[in-house]
């Protein structure tokens, strides 16, 4: 026995560890529900909880909690397909939205939760999917009816234990309002959990339906790649709503680290020249927030912001529509307003970015330090011409406006109403733009009335003499003097100037002087001074128009001695031609301003403003 040695036993740290079945088992019905299109998508946004102490003295399968929580009972065994049944039952209340709501009363509580869930098995039941525990094999004794109507047929009636073979509990009921002040598990952020619950199930069945169709077909890429809420976020207006669903199909997305950090992306871009949306991975959006954030960019597009920036600073121009847009998605409840900074004024409603752009240039300081999708400092509006004007190809400018044009149409026959000031604006966009011309030619008519021509029985000239007795009346011009029938013009002479440029305003000008019978206008020019050059015929105003290069352009000086010149008419309007590279300036009666495509007046005007080609 002395040479015998003693055995030594195994520590606990190498004595193989406890297979947890029940875990193992519940995991599988998990994946399940995640494999599957329908459920898969709402699992994302609920929290399951497997070691809530207080469920595990019950006889509950599961409960449903209001904050987004289900707590599942470790002391019930249940197969796989069992826990799939169990889970998919208790995310059916989310989708619907079960839970208590603000100014709803339900007289019987019990009785509205045992509805809901004869609505949520008849559902389960007609889609074929997992299998229901033994418990929760009762026959549903009704047709499909809604949840309301089938809460007032069991108020009507007593209850029995037939009725607690539809719960997920042990007893009536399986749903609970949560009493905590917050969700300790981090998942439930939703503003209005009925509506984005609701639209993620939505989206979740359209998926599962293109699903279907994709297996039909043979394509089976679909379940190995889920989609990202930005994809699902414009998938859903592909599928949902009309107004941006046109422009969301012409768009991708791309949600690429690299190209985020290279063009400084914090949350989201647009590029209209691309058809592209660029989105942060790690800005951790949900998808009711990237549908907000989709629309934003999209209206940006379809609005045709980024060529009506006019010569405005981009960056000040992208915080005033902004402001605009995140104005409307809120009014129209799009998606949910993200958790970052955004610009949102409830003060500035009824504005439209033109207003706001000059209500916040005139505290640049401050504005400056707003943050837009892109990021503090930054436009997310993205392409050529960044910084200055950009005009997209004829054809995508066309394309662009169309699409949110008919949009609007079927938005408005299909899903009810759109803001007063978005459809303003989209209905002058749907319309081909007005030339600068037609414009020009509408504001000389407003002030030169076509001279009234009148018959006369006069003699009529001798090439008529051989049929003299037949009356021919023509008509002879008004014998209305022409003195007051004149306009002035303040030309900006500076070097700044184009020549090509002032030729073209001044070719116009003199056109329409001529064919509405103006004889003479009174013509100043300005740069560093004013130099009256007095009445001119407007065909002679072009060949005596010098730049003289002197300088910085103050118009105020020639624009003030027309005002107070004698022999001009009090009534008589004024035409100011520069390139908006002047100083501020205050006309007292009617006057246009006309200046080139892409410039922008350094203040805000009174008249009417012409932007020339």
């Amino acid at each position: 026995m002395a040479g015998l040695k003693k055995k030594s036993l195994p520590s606990k740290k190498s004595l193989p560890s406890k297979r947890d079945i029940w875990l193992e088992q519940f995991q599988l019905g998990c994946t399940l529900v995640r494999d599957n299109p329908i459920f898969s998508r709402l699992l994302r946004y609920v929290h399951v909880e497997t070691e809530d102490a207080a469920i595990q003295k019950t006889k509950d399968f599961a409960c449903c909690y209001s904050d987004a929580v289900i707590c599942v009972n470790r002391s019930q065994r249940l197969a796989p397909g069992e826990w799939a049944y169990v889970l998919a039952h208790g995310l059916l209340h989310y989708a619907f939205w079960h839970f208590e709501e603000e100014g709803v009363v339900r007289t019987d509580p019990v009785r509205w939760n045992i509805a809901c869930d004869m609505y949520v098995t008849r559902f389960l039941r007609d889609v074929k999917l997992f299998t229901p525990p033994a418990e929760m094999s009762t026959e549903l004794p009704c047709p499909p009816l809604s949840e309301e109507e089938l809460y007032r047929r069991l108020m009507s009636q007593e209850l029995d234990e037939t009725h607690r073979g539809f719960s997920i509990g042990a007893g009536y009921t399986d749903m609970k309002n949560s009493t905590r002040s917050a969700s300790p598990y981090g998942r439930y952020t939703m503003k209005d959990p009925r509506r984005e619950f609701a639209d993620i199930f939505e989206g979740a069945l359209v998926d599962a339906v293109s699903s279907a169709i994709g297996e039909a077909a043979g394509h089976h890429e679909g379940a190995l790649h889920p989609l990202s809420p930005p994809e699902m976020a414009r998938r859903w207006f592909i599928n949902s709503y009309p107004l941006l669903g046109a422009l969301a199909a012409s768009f991708k997305i791309v949600e690429d680290r690299n190209v985020c950090m290279r063009e400084e992306i914090t949350v989201a871009a647009v590029s209209e020249s691309l058809s592209t949306i660029y989105f942060n991975p790690a800005s951790g959006l949900t998808e009711a927030e990237c549908r907000f954030v989709v629309a934003h960019e999209l209206l940006h597009v379809g609005l045709r912001h980024q060529s009506r920036c006019q010569g405005r600073d981009p960056y000040l121009w992208n915080v005033a529509c902004d402001y605009v847009i995140n104005g409307w998605l809120v009014e129209m409840g799009v998606g949910s307003l993200p958790r970052c900074e955004m610009l949102f004024d409830n003060s500035l409603k009824g504005m439209s970015a033109e207003q706001i752009y000059d209500t916040i240039v005139r505290d640049i300081r401050r504005f400056r330090k707003l943050a837009t999708l892109r990021g503090v400092g930054l436009s997310d509006m993205l392409g050529e011409g960044e910084g200055r004007f950009y005009r997209a190809p004829v054809g995508l400018d066309e394309f662009y406006r169309r699409a949110i044009g008919e949009g609007l149409e079927y938005q408005k026959s299909a899903r009810g109403s759109v803001p007063a000031g978005l459809e303003e604006e989209i209905r002058a966009l749907y319309r081909d733009p007005i030339p600068w011309d037609v414009e020009l030619a509408r504001w000389f008519d407003r002030f030169f009335a076509p001279l009234e021509k009148k018959r006369t029985y006069a003699r009529l000239s001798r090439r008529q003499s051989s049929t003299p007795d037949i009356v021919r009346p023509r008509t002879v011009q008004d014998s209305e003097p022409l003195d007051g029938r004149t306009f002035g013009v303040v030309i900006d002479t500076s070097g700044s100037m184009d020549r090509y440029t002032l030729a073209v305003a001044l070719g116009s000008v003199a056109s329409y002087a001529e064919s509405r019978d103006v004889p003479y206008a009174r013509v100043i020019f300005c740069d560093a001074a004013a130099y009256d050059a007095g009445y001119m015929a407007p065909d002679a105003i072009m060949g005596n128009v010098h730049v003289r290069g002197r300088g910085g352009t103050v118009l105020q000086p020639g624009i003030d001695f027309l005002q107070r010149a004698e022999d001009f008419p009090k009534n008589g309007p004024i035409l100011i031609i520069t390139d908006a590279e002047c100083d501020s300036f205050v006309v007292k009666r009617e006057h246009a301003i006309l200046i080139p495509r892409g410039k922008h007046l350094p203040f805000r005007p009174t008249g009417e403003v012409f932007a020339f080609e």
